[in-house]
């Protein structure tokens, strides 16, 4: 064996003390997985906080549990489910998030044993800080048992003897629900409100990137597809146009707490989100260390 060299030592030296520091830093950073029943879903709900997390350097990812095979009037099965995935992984793109696609069947979603212990493996594989999914009430089957099996996994992701062949997490991370407008059982309380106005034309880029579902099946199947613009710029403004919300009274308050009153005037788009009873409980401290756009 050779010796080691002053010039190996100063080396080694140099990689510890510019290396290790980088190393300690980015594994503090926050890591936020979001799952939806169908691609397009967390971008539809969470794209905008999606887009902010990951212009201040945060991992995102996004996990579509079904392929997506049946949201469309014209074609369906194995090509269907290829081209949502080529949009999805666009979106990703786009939005500056891993875009992954679990091959279980649109429409046909189950809260079975499989299917959660698919969902656990991607949370603990992400290491996931913080995990966002519907809330379990929805008119469609597949959103409300995406919630079930995501509630299902909240505990389970800290379990070692469960899916032992992917490492359990150290702690449980923050489960959190996409706001949405159903009132029963219970309506959606927004915990945390994220300002999406200064990357809502990246939500929106994010979104036209699912050209069969947002020029084509949601229009056709709302029965608005005659409103839809051939033209791609024209669709792009349209897009926008239908994915402008009024800011509920009930959101409003809850970006007057995380902004400040002033700021929170001045903000013309949001995403909110509930903090699920499931996971771990976080303080409002928590809360902004998770969410370090809050207040900026």
């Amino acid at each position: 064996m050779k010796p080691v060299t002053t010039k190996g030592i100063c080396l080694i030296f140099l990689f510890l003390v510019m290396y290790l520091p980088i190393q300690a830093q980015d594994d503090k950073k926050i890591r936020i997985i979001m799952i939806g029943a169908h691609p397009d879903d967390c971008d539809d709900d969470g794209g905008g906080t999606a887009a902010v997390f990951a212009q201040m350097g945060y991992a995102v990812k996004f996990v579509s549990v079904t392929n997506g095979d049946a949201g469309h009037q014209l074609i369906g099965g194995v090509e269907l489910a290829k081209r949502r995935f080529a949009e999805a992984q666009e979106a990703g793109k786009r939005l500056g998030v891993v875009y992954d696609v679990l091959d279980n069947h649109d429409g046909q979603l189950m809260p079975t044993l499989e299917v959660r212990l698919q969902i656990i493996k991607k949370i603990r594989e992400w290491n996931a800080d913080v995990v966002i999914a519907p809330r379990p009430n929805d008119y469609h089957p597949d959103h409300r048992y995406t919630g079930v099996l995501v509630q299902d996994a909240a505990y389970m992701v800290a379990v070692p003897n469960i899916a032992p062949e992917t490492p359990a997490l150290q702690k449980n991370p923050v489960f959190l629900y996409f706001q949405d407008r159903f009132q029963r059982p219970n309506s959606f309380r927004p915990d945390v409100a994220v300002d999406i106005t200064n990357v809502f034309d990246k939500k929106i880029s994010g979104l036209d990137a699912h050209v069969s579902q947002m020029y084509e099946w949601l229009p056709w199947i709302g029965h608005y597809a005659d409103k839809v613009p051939k033209d791609k710029t024209e669709r792009l403004k349209w897009l926008a146009e239908t994915r402008k919300q009024t800011i509920r009274n009930e959101v409003r308050t809850a970006l007057e707490k995380w902004y400040g009153k002033e700021k929170a005037k001045g903000i013309k788009n949001a995403e909110a989100f509930e903090i699920c009873e499931y996971g771990a409980q976080p303080n409002d401290e928590e809360i902004k260390r998770l969410f370090p756009m809050l207040g900026k």
